[in-house]
């Protein structure tokens, strides 16, 4: 017993957890549920209902014409933007990349970065962070 509380210690579980059936390996997740939020004429959804450190991923809707500013992350973070439809106009560091069904875009997400919709219909996008650590620069 002495060696099973050991390891579920280590391991930052329950005894329950390891000696216990297993658990089901899925959860269906309202899309209620979800985190979601209006950001400038954008509306932006969470996509992961339980964090993964380090990460994020968001689905952006926006209107015609509608921009969305981003917030810079942490020195050395990581953002791909990809466009599901519509056109999208992404400014990073200075930088223009016009953003269209199927493309992707990898750029600094610790720099100042804004989202436009450049098209005629509503565009749709998905945003994935990989957020550096915080640390010496």
């Amino acid at each position: 017993l002495a060696v099973l509380v050991k390891v579920a210690a280590a391991l930052q579980v329950s005894i329950q957890e390891l000696i216990g059936p297993p658990r089901s390996g899925g959860k269906r997740y309202p899309a209620a549920s979800l985190r979601s939020r209006k950001r400038g004429g954008a509306s932006v959804r969470g996509l992961l209902p339980e964090p993964i450190p380090g990460m994020e991923i968001d689905r952006m809707e926006l209107p015609r014409g509608a921009q969305m500013t981003g917030t810079p992350h942490t020195h050395g973070t990581r953002e791909f933007l990809t466009c599901e439809r519509g056109r999208i106009e992404l400014v990073a560091s200075g930088d223009r990349f016009e953003v269209v069904a199927g493309d992707v875009v990898a750029f600094r997400g610790d720099q100042r970065h804004s989202y436009r919709n450049v098209g005629s219909e509503t565009a749709v996008a998905y945003s994935v962070v990989a957020i550096a650590p915080p640390g010496p620069r």
